[in-house]
């Protein structure tokens, strides 16, 4: 792939934040090396913040143990500390060499290096194998980083193929950081993924829909996406959402489902949407493939697939491990998605679809309709575009907010009191009383609807 290129920076030096100017002093004054590593340096040299520290020492767990007074042991395995000072938790890792990756995801057995240099050469890609001494924050680039950095470029430290085969997560990290920091990724790279997908079988599905997450989240989702489509992992991770690559529906799309799910996605994250909205709006149509019919006049429909998106939406979300909370608030954005609201509803209408959505929801909900209606066209919707609706649900809900069965002025312990008996017939005379509050706010009184109650209660 190529790429363009741009002058490298001069600067050999990145500004230490006190604290761990702080932390540098305590391990110099024990006579130890430290650097900052990963994230964080690649991030100063982009010029953004970056929230975790990870550091590199020549000293050994015990040792750090024996330093700082608060250490928690959250790796020690891998020779990895945390720790805790002025409310901060730091990692801090002693050099080391990694041994054989049976398993495709975690070394054999670990060794200790001899110095950062040796220590970097184990890390994934060359933005990530930059090392900021401390306290001074002199860079040490052995791999090139800075350049790859500056030319928005990802590469491996070393040969790709056996970085990918130590650790499966690489291939699916490696996307992830192309959505985050809208970088491209190097041919080499992309061949290794590509010629064997199936690295990410080792990879714990909660790891996974950790990357998953991180990429819907970023700014651009799609990038990840669409390399995931190219190298085979879409197949592997994600086969729902393949299947929509080639679906048509002519008419007010311009697109097949997969690119339009993946524009919609595209707007959501851009707008700063919530992760539910962004993921509903990726899988909102992703029951089109299971419910195309061709009609007579050759056109495609998709009839009930946004009940067919919720259910396969479900399924996916309880594979990747996600609680049931997240389950049940994006499946439920999927199948309310399709609402075709006129000025002809009438305000029971209006009622009945706050009571089907939710009223917490209807902010989610629109901006899901806003994502899907850019993904049609690729063009942005009208600034008012939901605007009639939003006002005749205000204006609905000021008449009366009934909108379930706590909401009614009375409530099962009335009703006995009255003299219908507690039981199934109960619950179905209280469901009466709420859709009759529903066609009619004024009915919400207690007088009224125990009248209304003990005239079901004589039909019945």
């Amino acid at each position: 792939m190529l790429f363009a290129v741009r002058a490298v920076s001069k600067i050999n030096k990145i500004a230490i934040p006190p604290l761990l100017r702080e932390i540098a002093a305590v391990f110099n004054a024990h006579g130890k090396q430290v650097f900052l590593v990963g994230g964080a340096v690649r991030d100063m040299l982009r010029g953004t913040s970056h929230v975790d520290w990870d550091l590199a020492s020549d000293a050994r767990p015990e040792e750090v143990m024996a330093i700082f007074p608060v250490v928690i042991p959250t790796g020690i395995k891998h020779g990895t500390v945390t720790i805790r000072y002025k409310k901060h938790s730091i990692e801090v890792t002693t050099y080391r060499r990694d041994g054989d990756y049976g398993d495709g995801r975690h070394p054999d057995r670990i060794e200790y290096a001899s110095g950062i240099e040796e220590d970097l050469s184990r890390r994934d890609f060359t933005m990530n194998a930059i090392a900021a001494e401390l306290p001074g924050g002199r860079i040490l680039d052995p791999y090139c980083g800075r350049a790859d950095i500056e030319n928005r470029f990802i590469r491996c430290v070393g040969k790709a193929e056996d970085r990918l085969n130590e650790d499966g997560l690489r291939a699916l990290r490696a996307l992830r950081f192309a959505s985050q920091l809208s970088f491209d990724i190097d041919e080499e790279l992309l061949q290794a993924i590509k010629s064997n997908p199936e690295m990410i079988h080792p990879v714990s599905i909660e790891r996974v829909k950790l990357e998953f997450d991180k990429i819907i989240a970023s700014d651009k989702p799609s990038t990840a996406l669409l390399y995931m489509e190219k190298c085979g992992l879409l197949r592997l991770i994600l086969p729902e959402l393949l299947r929509c690559r080639g679906v048509e529906q002519k008419g007010y799309h311009r697109f097949d489902v997969l690119d339009h799910s993946l524009l919609a996605c595209d707007y959501a994250a851009r707008n700063g949407y919530r992760q539910s909205v962004r993921i509903a709006a990726l899988f909102h149509d992703i029951g089109k493939p299971k419910t195309a019919k061709r009609g007579d006049s050759g056109v495609w429909t998709f009839y009930n697939h946004e009940t067919a998106s919720a259910d396969i939406t479900r399924s996916i979300m309880t594979r990747l491990r996600y609680s049931n909370a997240e389950i049940d608030e994006t499946a439920h954005l999927v199948r309310e998605h399709m609402f075709n609201y006129t000025p002809s509803w009438s305000e029971s209408a209006v009622r009945r679809f706050v009571r089907r959505a939710g009223e917490k929801n209807l902010s989610a909900l629109f901006d899901l309709r806003r994502a899907d209606s850019f993904g049609m066209t690729g063009a942005e919707p009208p600034l008012d575009m939901l605007f009639d609706f939003q006002d005749a649900i205000n204006s609905t809900l000021a008449k009366g907010r009934a909108l379930s069965l706590k909401d009614l002025a009375v409530n099962g312990k009335d009703l006995m009191q009255a003299g219908i008996p507690c039981g199934k017939r109960m619950g179905l005379i209280l469901g009466q009383l709420l859709e009759a509050v529903l066609d009619d706010p004024d009915l919400n009184t207690k007088e009224k609807l125990l009248e209304i109650a003990l005239a079901y209660a004589g039909q019945n």
